[in-house]
């Protein structure tokens, strides 16, 4: 989201504007977000310091309240190390407020700063944290937070800063985020600086440096390239006689590079006392300058030393703190000293410190192993996982690994690292970590953690062959000894070969399975999120006490059922499935794995009541704990559960809430699985971009950037499929579902769904036999099923077949009178709609009339205009007079997701801040959506509201 080039002066008044226009939008009470992007030197800091001169002009137009409120922050290198350093910095003003806050986001922000011990919080409780803090102030005044040198953020701060900026758009806060490249902030707008253009440079350097000869300040203007600092600091690094071009000036280097060399050269110009002093202070990093004058103290320099500093402009001292004039002078004075210098002051500074920043110091002078600094670290990684700062652990746990003398601990170590880092979200360094580990062990306990490592960085790179390799492989060495934890591989690994079209993994999968014997037996392995080797939370991934109708044993014979149900024993398959399903709805599986895996297969079923049942009762329990690791998952199961119900704007509003916090973790899988619940709902709509738009990010459609998961592309590719019937494309349709009835992925639910789409379009292209063999596997499956409304959707598939034959018109009644049981009202209406017109061609028009009036309605509702069109059609010609379609009929049309998410919990009797804390946003954001969707409903209280009947036709899934 970067702008355009520009011109250099442009730029950089582009830059002033936009943060203008961010202070004028509080001013009326709307938030934004803006990334300033430029190498060291070219503004970014003068242009927060405007910010905070044109922000203590502001004036509420309206209401209680004053100057905008600053708060102010700045990421600092030494500093990167240290979980939460920069948001302790920057809410350190708000503190007192903290009560304010729901008890589990007070509770998780204390443990994140320090200020009370931690509990493992959620990586994104901070987050929500800081959103309902921020929103606190702004109640009061504006707030505008600043955050200069982004790209040295410690990743907790990072992250929880992140997540926040994202998300209080509708409150009175804006953020900006100075950075040189290497912060990354997907989904904000973007501001790149560049210098001054050279007639500007030229007049800063006559009005600084004067005395430069023509020769000289054209080689400055040259070399500085329009950076203002270089400008200023080149010629500082000059004696009198190269200013007077006398002597010969110094080789060029990169403008970094020059001015590091500028500053270096002031530096080398101080007396030992005072480099020393200086070198301790840019070790230290947190400008505590107490801390700094001690440490001096044990290497012989003291505070006059450090006045010698301050004298030469290099820093500023207060009473308690030092800072240096610019991020360079620190790099300076920390790069020039030689490497004995620098380990002698990390030595000092963890001999005057102690917890976590002794252990970091003891690190920073570590030469060799040594495994009492090794252990010291991993207390502080572990420290900082409980604070909710798991990408901050990842380095220190890395550290730890490497200073451990013993293999074996440095192989866990490694371990935990990568668990850390594929929790985090970051991907690529959790399988290099993973890869490292995997060298030094051969114990099966932590090989089977890395495995889940190793796989879900494969099933993101869109492998989930390889995938579910790594889980076979490492699955088998452990099935005799830990049951349990082999189970948790399997199930995995299970998943991965289901969506990879890979049968004969999913049946050397199975085949193990059926030989274990998990009941009773607890996991004591690793699992993904920092778990090791007998963390008792383990065992609750799969294996655990519970009903025994939904136990281990259950779990296991679940696996080889789906592999059963891949292979089209529908008959032996499916009870078993069902059976699972239905004890799970009243006795969930004890862990987390194994309740993902049962709602995944109520999908699978077509059991779209339970899957909303089983969603539910963890996306419930995720919002009451104030935990998200999995609901980016449940979300997108409830959003496929909620589109077969019908429920289309719920099944946005779920799509929209994931797709935040795939952003927010760089799921890139998820992304695209959430692109094929969007497709379908567009075809549906018979919205061709959109659908496109959508089948493209799963991989499907010509023109797509290539690869994808099997099951997600077959999924687009059915959803595409499905808006090519809808439109009349039938030969095109005819073409794109064959392929994926013939595919490696033919049994999973999206290509099963699409086979009544495929029997369709080659019942109306006039070339029934397209569809027959496909077909011939659905009613299969029709036939084991439990549900009316897939025996239902099989007969309208017979009936379509049939023809003009009159045993059709038995079929198509039959079907609508299963239909009549509940499940599907889009398929519903569609076998209304082939009835109707069937009975239209045999000449009875007034029995026509029914079917095709009710599929005209649930159309209408369901915003299917392609398919509500044919209706009216068909209508029209049966002598009957239809309305004209008015998209958007459904009130709850006229909202926007999160609207529909907070009007149906507003409906519930949830109070604003029960809201707030379920849906991860502030209460004040919560009163915002409100205000807005009080007038598109028609009503002006929560009593009306309660009483809507759009409304009741759904509980809230929360």
């Amino acid at each position: 989201m970067r702008s355009g080039p520009r011109g250099r002066r442009n730029e950089r008044a582009a830059g002033a504007e936009r943060v203008g226009k961010l202070i004028e939008d509080l001013r009326a009470g709307r938030g934004g977000a803006l990334v300033v992007r430029g190498e060291p030197g070219i503004g970014k800091t003068t242009l927060l310091d405007d910010a905070v001169r044109r922000a203590a002009a502001v004036r509420r137009d309206a209401g209680p309240g004053g100057d905008v409120r600053v708060l102010r922050a700045a990421g600092v290198e030494a500093e990167a190390g240290l979980p939460f350093a920069a948001l302790q910095m920057l809410l350190r003003p708000a503190l007192g407020r903290l009560d304010a806050l729901p008890d589990t986001q007070a509770a998780a922000l204390r443990g994140a700063l320090g200020l009370a011990a931690g509990a493992g919080a959620d990586r994104f409780l901070v987050g929500v944290a800081v959103v309902g803090l921020l929103s606190e102030l702004a109640a009061e005044r504006p707030v505008l937070c600043l955050v200069d040198d982004a790209h040295w953020l410690d990743p907790a701060s990072a992250e929880a800063l992140l997540f926040a900026a994202r998300r209080l758009t509708a409150e009175a806060v804006a953020v900006v985020f100075a950075t040189r490249d290497g912060f990354e902030a997907p989904g904000l707008p973007e501001l790149e600086l560049t210098g001054l253009d050279p007639e500007a440079a030229a007049a800063l350097l006559a009005e600084h440096a004067p005395d430069l000869s023509p020769a000289v300040r054209d080689r400055v203007i040259a070399e500085a390239a329009g950076n203002p600092l270089a400008l200023l600091e080149l010629p500082a690094g000059l004696d009198a006689a190269q200013r007077a071009g006398i002597a010969a000036t110094p080789a060029a280097l990169p403008v970094t590079g020059r001015v590091l060399a500028a500053f270096g050269a002031q530096i080398g110009r101080l007396p030992a006392g005072a480099r020393t002093a200086l070198l301790v202070a840019a070790a230290e990093g947190t400008g505590d300058l107490g801390t700094v004058l001690r440490a001096a103290r044990a290497l012989g320099a003291s505070a006059a030393d450090l006045e010698a500093a301050e004298r030469a402009d290099l820093v500023r001292t207060t009473g308690v703190s030092v800072a240096f004039r610019h991020p360079l002078v620190r790099s300076a004075a920390y790069q020039d000293a030689p490497l004995t210098a620098r380990i002698a002051a990390h030595e000092a500074l963890a001999g005057v410190l102690d917890g976590d920043r002794r252990a970091l110091h003891l690190a920073a002078a570590a030469t060799g192993p040594d495994e009492a600094i090794a252990a010291e670290l991993e207390r502080a990684a572990a420290s900082a996982g409980a604070r909710g700062a798991l990408a901050s652990a990842v380095p220190i746990y890395e550290r730890a690994a490497g200073l451990s003398p013993d293999p074996g601990e440095r192989a866990r170590r490694l371990t935990v690292a990568a668990q850390s880092a594929i929790t985090s979200g970051l991907t690529e360094q959790a399988g290099a970590l993973a890869e490292r580990a995997a060298r030094l062990t051969a114990d099966p306990a932590l090989r089977a953690g890395l495995a889940m490592v190793r796989a879900t960085v494969e099933f993101e790179r869109g492998s989930p062959r390889g995938a579910a390799r790594h889980l076979l492989e490492n699955a088998e060495p452990i099935a005799g000894e830990d049951p349990g934890l082999a189970l948790v591989l399997l199930v995995l690994a299970a998943g991965d070969a289901w969506a990879s079209g890979e049968e004969a993994t999913l049946r050397a999968v199975a085949s193990l399975a059926a030989a274990l014997r998990p009941g009773g037996t607890a996991a004591t392995g690793a699992v993904p999120g920092g778990l090791v080797a007998g963390d008792p939370r383990v065992t609750a991934s799969v294996s655990g006490h519970g009903s025994p109708a939904t136990g281990p044993d259950r779990i296991a014979a679940s696996v080889v059922a789906l592999a059963g149900l891949a292979a089209g024993d529908f008959a032996g398959a499916l009870p078993v499935l069902q059976e699972l399903v239905t004890a799970s709805r009243t006795a969930p599986a004890p862990g987390l794995i194994a309740r993902i895996h049962v709602c995944g297969i109520a999908l699978a079923l077509g059991d779209d009541e339970a899957a909303l049942e089983l969603a539910a009762h963890d996306i419930g329990r995720s919002r009451r704990r104030g935990t998200t690791g999995a609901l980016p998952t449940m979300l997108l199961a409830q959003a496929w559960a909620q589109l077969g119900a019908g429920l289309h704007p719920d099944a946005e509003a779920s799509v929209d809430e994931a797709l935040l916090f795939v952003r927010d973790t760089g799921q890139n899988h998820r992304f695209a699985r959430l692109g094929a619940v969007t497709a379908r709902l567009a075809a549906i709509e018979g919205d061709q971009a959109r659908c496109l738009e959508s089948a493209r990010r799963t991989g499907a459609c010509p023109g797509n950037a290539g690869g994808g998961i099997a099951e997600t592309v077959a999924a687009g590719e059915c959803a595409v499929g499905l808006l090519d019937l809808g439109l009349g494309r039938y030969a095109e349709a005819v073409r794109r579902l064959s392929a994926v009835a013939r595919g490696p992925v033919r049994y999973t639910a999206a290509a099963l769904n699409a086979v009544p789409d495929l029997v369709e379009a080659a019942a109306r292209a006039g070339s029934p036999e397209a569809g027959r063999e496909a077909f011939a596997r659905y009613a299969a499956w029709a036939r084991a099923s439990v549900h009316p409304w897939v025996k239902a959707v099989a007969l309208r598939c017979e009936a379509l077949l049939a023809g003009e034959d009159a045993g059709a018109g038995e079929l198509f009644a039959d079907a609508v009178r299963l239909h009549a049981e509940g499940g599907r009202p889009f398929e519903r209406a569609r076998t209304e709609l082939a009835y109707g017109e069937w009975l239209r061609r045999a000449r009875r028009r007034s029995d026509a009339r029914g079917p095709l009036r009710s599929a005209l309605e649930i159309f209408g509702r369901l915003n299917a205009a392609p398919w509500a069109e044919r209706a009216r059609t068909e209508l029209r010609a049966t002598g009957e007079t239809a309305p004209a379609h008015r998209p958007g009929e459904d009130v709850l049309d006229r909202l926007t997701p999160q609207e529909l998410q907070v009007v149906r919990l507003a409906a519930g009797g949830a109070s604003n801040r029960d809201i707030a804390a379920r849906l991860f946003l502030s209460h004040r954001t919560v009163e915002y959506h409100l205000y807005k969707a009080y007038p598109k409903l028609g009503v002006t209280s929560r009593t009306e509201l309660s009483r809507l009947p759009a409304l009741a036709r759904a509980a809230d899934p929360a």
